[in-house]
């Protein structure tokens, strides 16, 4: 019998193919959270996750208090600290701390963490003797001229290397719950004593104390698995293959530390010329916008950059394909970031207004522009870990050098011709711009490696075998 031109026989096929496809999509749906229930990358991700997603909780709620506690000017001089703190933590330990990860022995990857701790102890003796016999170089640079500056940039120099090292030996051996702990730990006490000596009326003092004072305690908590592991592999630690290994792995301060230093130094640039074009409170407005935007992220960033460069260089050492991998947590990081992100670029001045008061609208402002910029660092995070891991550090290298260029052109055009508003979008524009190239050419780079047949990111046979119904 026909109807419409279709048989029932056809329309009973259709059915049939139709009922097919339903219960393909169920078992394939099935099989997707079977595996990420019994996944322990995705484990470890929601253990290190829900540390930091609660110590982000703890310091973006306590940001009110502080935005009412201190003025854009403390925040500049803040912004200019961190801003010198960062480009040097960057090359502190020479980015051995990354090579900690590689090594197939324990053996090895213990003298690769005394090399880091080494390295960050020469580095650090090398600032103090700066601070001794030239301390106007640095307080120049932070535009404070007491003394107590200079105390603090050496502590907080010497404990963010060993704070990189406990980490990524503590990544190493998985010990995801300490990490978790420490990010805590940091937090509390960070935003803790940023409240207590802002109601003592502390000044840029208190906001540098309380990031020292965070990152010594969280480093105590990570030295508890640190010291355990080192006394049972004291007798491995020998200077001849510290300096083996130093050799073997010298790609990492050639490249990646220069890498960070630059990028480092990219970031806080802006600081610096803004408060050479602008003043402090222009420089205050933007680092405390760039503080509200960086929260949010590294609730996810922190977590997922320890698991993924330990997921990454695991695959990677057995042979296994990095390239699915790579676009699937790209792609997925892009999904995240894509509807908070419109909201910040069209509500962001009433935002920071509302809740922060009324002294950080200039900062809501500038953030408009920034979310764009930010939006594309979010979702570079595969692109730089995996360059690591596959070892194209020279690339990047390159590519930090461009966009450290692009960036002083920026900032200097803008300084000169343009007002602080516009000068931070075309900052934004040049990083977003920068940022999408990075992720084109890494994924690029890791198909030309693997092959184009890697680009198949369908189920695996055992799944097929299951996703036809007879």
């Amino acid at each position: 019998m026909l109807r419409n031109g279709i048989s029932s026989e056809e329309n009973h096929g259709y059915i049939v193919k139709a009922m097919s496809v339903i219960q393909t999509s169920n078992l394939q749906l099935k099989y997707i959270f079977a595996r990420l229930r019994k996944s322990s990358f995705v484990k470890n991700v929601l253990i290190v996750m829900s540390g930091t997603a609660i110590a982000q909780i703890i310091g973006f709620a306590l940001i009110p208090i502080i935005s009412r506690l201190y003025s854009p000017s403390d925040f500049g001089v803040f912004g200019s600290f961190n801003a010198v703190l960062t480009v040097i933590a960057a090359g502190v330990t020479l980015d051995y701390t990354l090579a900690i990860m590689l090594p197939k022995q324990k053996e090895d990857a213990i003298n690769t963490f005394m090399l880091s701790c080494v390295i960050t102890a020469i580095v650090s003796g090398c600032c103090l003797a700066v601070c001794l016999f030239a301390p106007s170089f640095f307080q120049d640079l932070i535009k404070a001229q007491n003394n107590w500056i200079l105390v603090f940039l050496i502590l907080a120099i010497f404990v963010s290397g060993l704070n990189r090292a406990f980490q990524a030996w503590c990544v190493r051996v998985k010990a995801f719950k300490h990490t978790s702990a420490s990010q805590i730990i940091r937090s509390l006490s960070s935003s803790g004593t940023q409240v207590g000596l802002g109601y003592l009326h502390g000044g840029p003092f208190a906001l540098v104390c309380g990031v020292v004072l965070g990152n010594m305690l969280a480093s105590f908590n990570l030295a508890r698995v640190v010291l355990r592991d080192l006394m049972a592999l004291r007798r491995n630690i020998r200077w001849n293959r510290m300096k083996q290994l130093a050799i073997e792995y010298r790609d990492f301060p050639m490249y990646s530390a220069s890498e960070n230093v630059i990028n480092a130094l990219s970031a806080g640039l802006p600081i610096i010329l803004l408060t050479h074009f602008y003043g402090i409170a222009v420089a205050g407005a933007y680092a405390f916008g760039m503080r509200i935007l960086h929260a949010p992220m590294r609730l996810i960033l922190m977590a997922l950059r320890q698991v993924l460069f330990q997921k990454a260089s695991e695959t990677h050492n057995s042979g296994g394909h990095l390239l699915p991998l790579y676009i699937k947590i790209t792609s997925g990081l892009f999904a995240l970031a894509f509807v908070p992100s419109l909201i910040l670029i069209v509500w962001s001045p009433q935002i920071f207004s509302w809740v922060f008061s009324s002294q950080w609208y200039t900062a809501g402002e500038f953030v408009q522009s920034l979310v764009f910029w930010m939006m594309f660092v979010f979702c570079n995070v595969p692109a730089v870990l995996f360059a690591r891991v596959v070892r194209i550090q020279r690339f990047v290298f390159f590519y930090n050098l461009l966009l450290l260029a692009m960036r002083v052109l920026a900032l200097v055009l803008g300084g000169l011709y343009l007002s602080s508003l516009h000068t931070i979008m075309l900052f934004a524009l040049v990083g977003a711009g920068m940022n999408v190239f990075l992720i084109l050419r890494v994924g690029y780079i890791l198909m030309k490696k693997e092959g184009q047949d890697n680009l198949d990111l369908k189920f695996p046979d055992e799944m097929k075998e299951h996703s036809y119904v007879s």
